[in-house]
This record gives C-alpha cells, sequence and structure tokens, in this order.
C-alpha cells in the first residue's frame, strides 16, 4: 500500500496535458501552473510542491514537511519524512515517461484515540516506472519493485511489527468501450509476516499474535473507472475552497457529479496467501492457500455487489479439540455473500439534484 501511494500521486500530478517535447524552465513554469489546478496554489507557494528541470526531465518533489507544517500541530508531536521525487518526461505522442525512487524512512507521531501513537517505516531498494496518459488520467503501463519493507506501531494498547521481502507490481490501463478506463493491477510480496502484541490494561486482554505467509497477492481490476471526471471534481473542489464560491457554484457541481456517474461499471479484487499461518499462545492455525475477493458495481439501477471467502487445507491447533472431532473438521471453505438488484443509480441522482 505504501509503495502505491506514489503512484497515484503521480496520477494525480500528471493529470495535466503534455505541452511540448522540450524540458526547460519555461515548461518546468508551465506544468506548475498546470498542477496548480488540482493541488492549489498555495502548494506551490509554501513549498510542498515543487518542479524544477533535471537533466533532460522534469523533478517534481513533495515536501511532507512542508506539508505537515500546515496542519494543526496540536495533534502531531514529531515528523520526519524526508522529501518524494519523481522524474516525468514528455513524450511525442502526449503521454509521460515516469520514473520514481521509492526508497524511504519515514517516522512520526501524534496523539490518537488511544493516546500517544507512533509509528516508522523503510522501504529498501524500492523503485517504479511507467507510462502515464493524460487523456485517460491514467498509467498505460507500469511496474515497481522492492528489495523490502519496514513497519513499526505502537499506542497504548498494542505493538505491531509488519516486514517483508522483494516485492512486484504491475498495472496497465486502456480506454474503456463505454467511456473511461479499464485498468488491471497485479502486485506480489513475499515473505510477509505481521506480528502483533496486545495489552489492554483495562480488559486485562495480554497476548501476542503472528501472522505470516511466503506470499502475499493482490490482483484487482477495473471496467469504465471514470478518471477524468472524477479529476474534474479535485478541480473544482481546490478552487471553490470557501462556502461563498461553492455556493456560487451549485449548477456546476451538480453536473460534475452527474457526469461522474457510475464512477465506474464494475471493479474486482482479490488477496491470497500461501501457506497462512496465525501463531498465537494457544497454536498454530493456517491454511494451504486463503483467499478474499470483493466486487461491486457502481452507481447502477440494477448493481451487484459480493463478497467472498475461500481457504484449502485448513489447520487448527489440536489440543483445543476433543480427539474424536478432529476428523470432523473441515479442511476446504468456500463462503459467498452478496447482494442484487441494488439501485445506487436513482438515489444518487435524487441526492445530486437535492444538494
Amino acid at each position: 500500500m505504501n509503495r502505491m501511494l506514489p503512484i497515484a500521486f503521480t496520477a494525480l500530478l500528471l493529470s495535466a496535458p503534455a505541452f511540448g517535447q522540450s524540458v526547460d524552465s519555461q515548461g518546468a513554469k508551465q506544468l506548475s501552473e498546470n498542477l496548480s489546478r488540482y493541488v492549489g496554489k498555495q502548494a506551490l507557494d509554501k513549498g510542498i510542491l515543487k518542479v524544477s528541470v533535471e537533466g533532460g526531465a522534469y523533478k517534481i518533489m513533495f515536501d511532507f514537511k512542508a506539508l505537515a507544517g500546515t496542519l494543526p500541530d496540536q495533534k502531531l508531536l514529531k515528523f520526519d519524512f524526508a522529501p518524494y521525487a519523481l522524474l516525468v518526461k514528455p513524450r511525442s505522442d502526449g503521454t509521460w515517461d515516469v520514473s520514481m525512487d521509492l526508497s524511504h524512512s519515514a517516522s512520526f507521531e501524534f496523539n490518537g484515540p488511544q493516546g500517544l501513537q507512533s509509528t516508522q517505516f523503510s522501504i529498501k531498494d524500492g523503485k517504479g516506472s511507467g507510462v502515464y496518459d493524460p487523456n485517460l488520467a491514467a498509467f498505460t503501463s507500469g511496474t515497481s519493485s522492492m528489495a523490502g519493507m519496514t513497519m513499526v506501531s505502537q499506542d497504548a494498547k498494542q505493538h505491531m511489527e509488519v516486514s517483508a521481502d522483494g516485492g512486484t507490481a504491475t498495472m496497465a490501463a486502456t480506454k474503456a468501450a463505454n467511456g473511461g478506463v479499464d485498468f488491471a493491477l497485479s502486485q506480489k510480496v513475499s515473505n510477509f509476516v505481521e506480528a502483533i502484541k496486545f495489552d489492554d490494561p483495562e480488559s486485562g486482554l495480554k497476548f501476542p499474535v503472528t501472522v505470516k505467509s511466503p506470499e502475499l497477492s493482490v490482483d484487482a481490476k477495473g471496467k469504465g473507472v471514470q478518471t477524468k471526471p472524477l479529476l474534474d471534481l479535485l478541480a473544482f473542489a481546490v478552487a471553490n475552497e470557501n462556502e461563498a464560491t461553492l455556493k456560487a457554484n451549485q449548477a456546476q457541481l451538480k453536473s460534475l457529479l452527474l457526469a461522474a456517474l457510475p464512477v465506474w461499471e464494475r471493479i474486482d479484487g482479490t488477496y491470497g496467501f500461501k501457506n497462512f499461518a496465525v501463531e498465537s499462545p494457544v497454536g498454530t492455525f493456517g491454511a494451504a492457500q486463503l483467499s478474499t475477493a470483493f466486487g461491486m458495481d457502481g452507481v447502477a439501477q440494477s448493481g451487484t455487489i459480493g463478497y467472498g471467502i475461500k481457504a484449502s487445507g485448513l489447520t487448527v491447533p489440536q489440543q483445543l479439540l476433543p480427539n474424536w472431532s478432529i476428523a470432523l473438521l473441515p479442511t476446504d471453505i468456500d463462503l459467498n455473500f452478496g447482494g442484487a438488484n441494488i439501485d445506487l443509480d436513482s438515489m444518487a441522482k435524487k441526492a445530486i439534484e437535492a444538494l
């Protein structure tokens, strides 16, 4: 997830069209102005976003510390996050070559619901590249990889450590037949480990749990995602951030909201684990294969939604069960839940009209 955020950020930054093949200071200025439509001019004035020329490409830098400086400081106590940078270069066909260094280390502390909370994470040898099409507002192709990652998070009641070895991801998008974008994303991470220690003095709950899997995979696909209208809505929000202009431009807002429907035609995603194991004080629970799947239609008059859990090779600690019951335990599970004939279209249009 941390490695996909920069890709989403890149998609936002390059939503402005390429404006020629030459890379120079004038082009950097024009790119900054184009990007301000989606991030606001204050982001440029306060140094949160900077565009410069580096070699034959534009360097776009996002300064997280500068952003944190604009937020209320009563909760954020500590923040250490190096600026994130990427290189972009316009191509002759109007698309952009994009490359990025995803190797980062960061830490922060803040006052949360459970009191003081802290997080540190590190991504080792992370990198990504791709081709972004501003006409689609999507990557037509993209890859990313990392050598490993770690994250430590804790509050008053729990301590969590997450780690993983190498990982790769690929993504692609094409113009959808009925408008919008069809996309596919695939990601694999090796040797995923999540160790959680619960210690709640109020309830007396105190035990460790460790989740392991030698391979975690994520696959997602979407059909007819309205990327361009959604970016138009973002630009509208930036341009109408105060209440007076928002009220004055209600008709335009309604028009943009209607243009973004159905948001997407269909989205499906699956998380999969191989040799999944949960180590606990009472023993190890496991599954040779474990996957969860989710899918739903967009805003439609007769939409569907589905959720599924599938597992094979299930095992439980035998000391928890009487001997006679072990042979009766299921080793495979396939559960599916869903709904049909869901009319979100009428509801959304009535809500937009009533704004």
